[in-house]
C-alpha cells in the first residue's frame, strides 16, 4: 500500500487489463431449402424447417399456373434444385433453377411443344444499384423469379448449389 502524507493509503495498483479475445463472428445461416410462394409473391429461405429470411419477388408476366412451354411467360411450379450460378449476365447475379425436370419434359412432349428453360432467381440490372423494393407491383420476367440487388447477394451467400427449391402456386 502506498501511504500519502495525510495519512491516507491507496490500494496497490491493479494489474493491467488482459486483452479480451474477440468472439468469433456468427456463422451465416445456410439454407437447406428455398420456398417460393407465387400467390404471396415471396421467396423464403429455410434452415431445418424454419424460415430465416423472406424476400419480395416478381414473377413471369403470366404468373397464373405453371410453365408449360417456351415463351409462355409463366414461372414453373414444382420441386427443383438450384443447379448453378453466374455473374456473367446483365443481372447482377443469377441462380439457375433445374427446370425443366422429367415431368415437365414429358408433359411438353405430350403437347408437342418445347418446355423452355433458362429459369433463374435473379436481381435487377447492375446499374440499378443496391435497390430492394419492399414489394413488387408488377410481374415482369419471362418466367424467372426476380429479387432486389441487395437481396440476391444474401440469397447467393445462403443458398449452395444443390439446394432444393419448392415453387408453389
Amino acid at each position: 500500500m502506498l501511504v500519502l502524507g495525510s495519512g491516507c493509503t491507496l490500494p496497490p495498483p491493479s494489474p493491467p487489463p488482459v486483452a479480451a479475445v474477440p468472439p468469433e463472428p456468427p456463422k451465416p445461416t445456410v439454407a437447406d431449402e428455398v420456398v417460393v410462394l407465387k400467390d404471396k409473391r415471396v421467396l423464403e429461405l429455410l434452415s431445418k424447417g424454419k424460415v430465416f429470411e423472406t424476400f419480395p419477388i416478381a414473377l413471369g408476366v403470366h404468373s397464373e399456373g405453371t410453365k408449360r412451354r417456351l415463351g409462355d411467360g409463366r414461372t414453373p411450379e414444382g420441386l427443383y434444385r438450384i443447379d448453378g450460378r453466374t455473374t456473367h449476365t446483365r443481372w447482377s447475379r443469377e441462380l439457375h433453377i433445374s427446370y425443366p425436370n422429367a415431368q415437365d419434359r414429358a408433359r411438353a412432349a405430350a403437347d408437342h411443344v418445347d418446355p423452355g428453360g433458362g429459369i433463374y432467381i435473379h436481381a435487377m440490372p447492375r446499374d440499378y444499384g443496391p435497390y430492394d423494393p419492399p414489394q413488387w407491383y408488377k410481374d415482369w420476367t419471362e418466367g424467372c423469379i426476380a429479387v432486389g440487388n441487395a437481396a440476391i447477394v444474401k440469397i447467393w451467400d445462403a443458398v449452395p448449389d444443390g439446394t432444393p427449391i419448392d415453387i408453389r402456386p
